[in-house]
């Protein structure tokens, strides 16, 4: 057994992806798994990449999960620890972000590590502590009427601290721009002053260099998948690694999308004006008729021969908020996130082969639905979402191709074009 050098915590599945895909761009050979494995890493890699769904649950069941997760990954030899969250900063007033990084940190024994949602390739942005989607505001981008985290405050510094017991510091664009050396004194000044937490600004790729080199001693580095970029530069890696190639890609194709992102809500409107199968799953009606999830099975099965076929639950905020009011936020989550798991079973038992899915909450039901325990990742569609491979139980351990992606993230023609990359 080889010691990782990388061992990564991930708070959902489709974020862990986003991170594996590019640990595997900058030459890191990575496993990502879901869940904590029950048995000691004997894979060849650099880095395993630990998918967790704890983004959303309670602070104390996020930290017990994180916390085992980092003593499987201490068990494996790594080097160096990254908790990797949203580039959305998705969090409630309470945590988990906060509360998990600064657990992380005791159990490391550092009072000092850095946090960055920054993602350029994807248009986040972090300047002056404030995070930026495109050339809005995080408050003013969509991500105020998030169902389940609304972010109504772009000040990260004020966010964070508002989960954190350790002051929150800030290391500006300025400070970035000068390069590693100045950064890594602006760490020694900030430790010095008793802070316990940085917000690192970024708005280029340079810039991820520039604090991936900075972060060489830091026991732990906290951010989106964005700094994963900056990472690999620190460890003596013998030969550069690409991507492996994945299996040819077989079998029917589809997607379930249950983000209501705007980007996700783009996709959608995209697949059905050019004319393909789509098929709306509404929480009302799964509340009040369990024959629902049978229906878009069969549905699908009827469509899906002559093509990629969607089943969504995507919704603009006002229908979202409505439905909300009914049911419960929760409980609206949980219908939609444990319905298009089910039909992610019967639409794999069908002979779907190939299978998008849209939201970060819905990915990690929908993967543990089908029993998948280990994925290969392959060739990015855009940026932060790459098809993967993996094996099912559901099904005997046959392979599937997987895209998990993130509700945020993604072109309009997502949809449409992935496929393409398969054949």
């Amino acid at each position: 057994m080889r010691p990782i050098l990388l061992g990564c915590i991930a708070d959902d599945f489709t974020g862990a992806t986003d991170l594996a895909n590019n640990l595997v761009r900058s030459g890191m050979r990575t496993l990502q798994t879901i869940g904590i494995p029950e048995v000691s890493n004997d894979a060849q890699v650099d880095a395993v990449v630990i998918s967790l769904k704890t983004r959303t649950i309670p602070v104390d069941e996020a930290i017990e999960q994180s916390l085992r997760a980092l003593a499987w990954l201490k068990a494996s030899g790594a080097q160096q620890i990254y908790f990797k969250y949203c580039s959305t900063f998705d969090s409630t007033a309470n945590g988990n972000i906060g509360p998990v990084a600064e657990a992380l940190m005791r159990a490391l024994d550092t009072d000092f590590t850095i946090a960055t949602p920054a993602f350029p390739e994807n248009k986040r942005f972090v300047f002056q502590g404030h995070l930026f989607l495109g050339d809005q505001l995080l408050n003013e981008s969509g991500m105020q009427n998030h169902p389940l985290t609304p972010m109504h405050d772009s000040n990260l510094v004020r966010v964070l601290q508002s989960q954190c017991q350790l002051p929150i510091g800030l290391i500006d664009h300025q400070c970035v721009n000068e390069g590693s050396q100045t950064i890594e004194a602006k760490f020694q000044e900030l430790h010095s002053n008793s802070v316990g937490i940085a917000i690192v600004d970024a708005i280029s790729n340079r810039d991820l260099f520039e604090i991936g080199r900075a972060c060489k001693a830091l026991p732990l580095v906290t951010g989106a998948s964005g700094i994963a970029i900056g990472l690999p530069q620190n460890f003596s890696l013998s030969e550069a690694s690409q991507a492996e190639l994945l299996p040819a890609a077989t079998g029917l194709q589809a997607i379930l999308s249950g983000s209501c992102s705007q980007a996700s809500n783009l996709q959608v409107a995209a697949f059905i004006k050019a004319g393909l199968p789509a098929y709306q799953i509404n929480p009302l009606a799964l509340a009040n008729n369990p024959d629902t999830i049978q229906h878009a099975i069969d549905w699908a099965i009827a469509h899906v021969q002559q093509g990629p076929v969607l089943i969504y639950s995507t919704a603009d905020p006002d229908a979202v908020k409505a439905i909300q009011n009914q049911l419960g936020i929760a409980e609206a989550g949980n219908l939609i996130e444990n319905a298009l798991a089910a039909i992610a079973q019967g639409l794999v038992a069908a002979g779907v082969r190939q299978l998008i899915v849209a939201g970060g909450e819905v990915s990690g039901a929908c993967v543990q639905a089908l029993g998948i325990k280990q994925l290969q990742i392959g060739t990015q569609i855009d940026p932060g979402v790459p098809w993967c491979y993996a094996k099912a139980e559901v099904i005997q351990n046959q392979g599937i191709h997987l895209a998990l992606k993130s509700g945020n993230f993604g072109s309009p023609d997502f949809f449409l074009k992935s496929f393409r990359m398969l054949t």
